[in-house]
């Protein structure tokens, strides 16, 4: 295994990088800056970094459509993005509960939906969010933005096991890896349940908090640990950990399988408060791991 430097937050000055998605028909990787609302997309090959700043105060996440261009979260907004032009068109908009939420994270499921979830506002007191006030949602291909969990706090990583009936998410401020019963053709979930509890793991004063996370092609979850400067690999069926990934970045985001073979992991991290730390804010590449990544979907709307 070999953790490198692949794209170096010297350059970006990103404070807090977030949202990695492989585009495989382009052979380039996605991310953004959440603070500073910008899209950046890398390609690996020719080095070429590309960004656009969209001038909105925020931005949760990005993900490809089938049809062209992208859907970010920004903001209470949903829309469509025109790369080339710069133009947003907005799809959904949610009205603000509590004293400010926001899009957070968001993934497209096998069947094309847009999932993504709100977290609540910064607040001065512990545990620094606003609990509760958030909620996860699904945009479906015709455009309909349907609510599936409330009383969220910190909308964070979900992606699909291999035979799409089960989806795994995560509400950071719970530290659990969770599970849904996930119907494919209805788009809806059931049957809650937890499969990682960081609370019971005997490392859990140090691995930090569940963040973004994805799968490989055994069915395995790779979870970023925000504050714990590692990705974790869980086996789901049992919440076992398998191995862990050592970050030289303590806020680790999210992550995704790219490259070529879908054989890298792109581990994003944050320089949030710790700018004068020049490795913070850089993307990872984590290589040699002997596993491969499912494609990212992409939303069919």
């Amino acid at each position: 295994m070999s953790v490198s430097v692949a794209i170096p937050n010297i350059n970006l000055e990103l404070g807090e990088g977030e949202g990695p998605h492989w585009e495989d028909d382009k052979q380039t990787l996605l991310f953004l800056d959440y603070y500073k609302c910008e899209l950046f997309r890398w390609c690996p090959v020719t080095e070429e970094l590309k960004s656009l700043k969209l001038g909105r105060s925020r931005v949760g996440s990005v993900v490809p459509c089938r049809k062209g261009g992208y859907l970010v979260g920004m903001e209470r907004t949903l829309s469509h993005l025109d790369w080339d032009s710069g133009t947003t068109t907005v799809i959904q908009e949610i009205q603000s509960v509590g004293i400010n939420d926001t899009f957070n994270d968001g993934k497209c499921d096998p069947a094309g939906r847009y999932w993504i979830g709100t977290m609540g506002a910064e607040v001065a007191m512990e545990p620094g969010y606003e609990l509760e006030t958030s909620s996860l949602y699904s945009l479906d291909t015709n455009g309909k933005l349907v609510q599936h969990v409330d009383k969220v706090s910190v909308s964070n990583g979900m992606t699909w096991s291999n035979d799409h009936q089960t989806m795994f998410y995560i509400d950071s401020m719970l530290s659990k890896v969770e599970a849904f019963d996930y119907d494919i053709v209805s788009g809806t979930i059931s049957n809650r349940r937890d499969v990682v509890n960081f609370n019971l793991l005997p490392e859990k004063d140090t691995i930090g908090i569940p963040d973004g996370m994805t799968i490989d092609t055994d069915g395995h979850l790779w979870v970023a640990c925000y504050g714990g400067g590692k990705v974790v690999c869980f086996d789901p069926a049992t919440g076992k950990k398998l191995r862990e990934v050592q970050i030289p970045a303590p806020r680790t985001t999210s992550c995704c399988f790219g490259g070529k073979n879908l054989n890298e992991l792109y581990v994003t991290t944050s320089s949030y408060l710790a700018s004068e730390q020049p490795m913070y804010g850089s993307v990872f590449k984590v290589t040699e791991l002997g596993v491969i990544g499912q494609p990212a979907n992409v939303y069919f709307g």
